[in-house]
């Protein structure tokens, strides 16, 4: 029997053991996450493993809520000693799920150890994290500096002063001078999704911060690109959009006018004009990425806050959504053929979080490549319910089958925990045990120093090429 997560968990040959001793230490370009700004400026502190571990973090309140867990224990006022043990009541029963490993990697990377948690061992680690947590290795700037965080691209809003990260990158902020370079990323989702009831509102604070006045699609166009050039002069090097599925439906300026005023005086507009809107905006915004050489990302086929209840009551990013299975062939490649014709498609990543999806993505993409760019379209790293062994490896097999695996920009958190960049091990292991197994089953010559150079780029070095410097 295997030692439980030793220094070779998840690497099952001699050749995947080797690949990885030559990765783990590479950087980390964690360029999609969702680390609050404010927090990093502040080199944030954190009170207790409850505060770092639980707070705000979505994937851990689903499953204890699944055990049965009161929410008082989990979103509610418990004391955190309490909301401690009833998530140590949790991952006792979570064989076979992430979690369970992303938690023991956590404990051993940033608290030293390596006991798993249970119910009976949980005072002993409370009290142990706590008094780590105490010291400097352990705050927002210890964190980057252990883990080698080369960059992280933040998400933001086109309305968003960005003032957190002009202070990180001044060496103004409580953080003082770092490394690690915080980017921010883009992300209109606000101005886009003309069909939900907080459109009026936000194209009105948009309106404001561009200082252009938004009556037509064209003028939500060029707030939206004033605010983009704002981004660029303060290191963004992507954007990010959330698509329920890609849109696609043609419309003149004049219908999708119409649409917007519409929109702007309260009244709801339908599926299809939305659908008019959303393509008319997406490829300006395809066509301004392309020209500025901002990476386009698009997170696809999730389905939103489904427990309307939990909803209203605990507000969005809570543990409620869930895989869409929308239909995405047919438009994403009218989209992104859309885009190539007019301008032409910038570098491109697509995730999704159904993996039905990954056949067409993974042949679509195929389409658009080019451009003098290595691996110019992406598919994304397996995706939030997809981010776990089975999902990085369908990932990475299927990427194998249809494009290039060593053009590949590898991991990212997308996550909201501090604690989080042991993720980059756990991809970093399944990555090199994949290759690994081919290798030693006589599927890739054992040329190590092809190997290495591979495993290395797809770490780091692909997307510092990728999104820069």
């Amino acid at each position: 029997m295997k030692k439980f997560m030793d220094k070779n968990f998840l690497l099952e040959t001699k050749t995947a053991q080797k690949l990885f001793e030559a990765c783990k230490d590479e950087p980390l370009w964690d360029y999609h996450c969702h680390l609050p700004p404010e927090q990093i400026a502040q080199n944030k502190k954190f009170s207790s493993i409850t505060d770092i571990w639980l707070g705000g973090d979505h994937y851990k309140w689903r499953q204890m809520r699944t055990y049965g867990i009161d929410e008082k224990y989990i979103t509610g006022d418990a004391e955190p000693y309490e909301k401690f043990v009833r998530w140590a009541e949790t991952i006792e029963n979570l064989i076979g799920n992430p979690l369970y490993h992303w938690t023991h990697l956590e404990l051993q990377r940033y608290f030293g150890i390596d006991e798993p948690l249970t119910v009976k061992s949980a005072p002993e680690i409370y009290k142990a994290a706590n008094e780590l947590l105490k010291g400097d290795d352990l705050s927002v700037k210890g964190i980057f500096k252990n883990f080698h965080v080369y960059a992280v691209g933040t998400t933001d809003d086109p309305a968003d002063s960005l003032e957190y990260h002009k202070a990180i990158a001044a060496g103004t902020a409580p953080i003082g001078t770092i490394d690690t370079k915080v980017r921010p990323s883009y992300r209109p989702d606000k101005a886009i999704n003309i069909n939900l009831p907080t459109y009026p509102a936000y194209i009105k604070k948009l309106s404001e911060v561009s200082g252009i006045d938004i009556q037509t699609s064209d003028d939500v166009i060029a707030a939206l690109i004033k605010r983009l050039d704002f981004f660029i002069e303060n290191g963004c090097r992507a954007s990010d959009h959330a698509l329920e599925y890609p849109p696609f439906k043609i419309a003149s300026d004049k219908e999708i006018d119409a649409v917007v005023k519409k929109a702007l005086s309260g009244e709801a507009v339908s599926e299809a004009e939305a659908e008019a809107y959303k393509t008319k905006i997406l490829l300006a915004l395809g066509r301004e990425y392309a020209k500025k050489n901002v990476v386009m990302q698009w997170h696809m086929n999730a389905i939103r806050d489904n427990n309307k209840a939990m909803f209203k009551k605990l507000g969005p990013d809570t543990g409620f959504d869930g895989s869409h299975d929308k239909p995405l062939a047919e438009n994403l490649a009218a989209l992104l053929n859309l885009i190539e014709e007019n301008g032409g498609l910038p570098k491109t990543i697509l995730y999704t979080l159904n993996p039905k999806d990954y056949y067409s993505i993974g042949t679509i993409m195929g389409c658009f490549q080019g451009g003098g760019i290595k691996g110019r379209v992406q598919l994304g790293s397996g995706w939030w319910f997809c981010d776990h062994r089975d999902g990085m490896e369908q990932q990475i097999k299927v990427l194998g089958n249809l494009g290039m695996i060593p053009a590949f920009v590898g991991m990212l958190t997308d996550s909201r925990s501090f604690l989080s960049y042991s993720r980059h091990e756990y991809f970093r292991r399944i990555l090199c045990n994949v290759i690994g197994g081919w290798v030693e089953n006589g599927e890739y010559p054992e040329d190590m120093e092809r190997l290495t150079k591979m495993v290395k780029d797809i770490s780091f070095g692909n997307a510092l090429r990728y999104f820069g410097a």
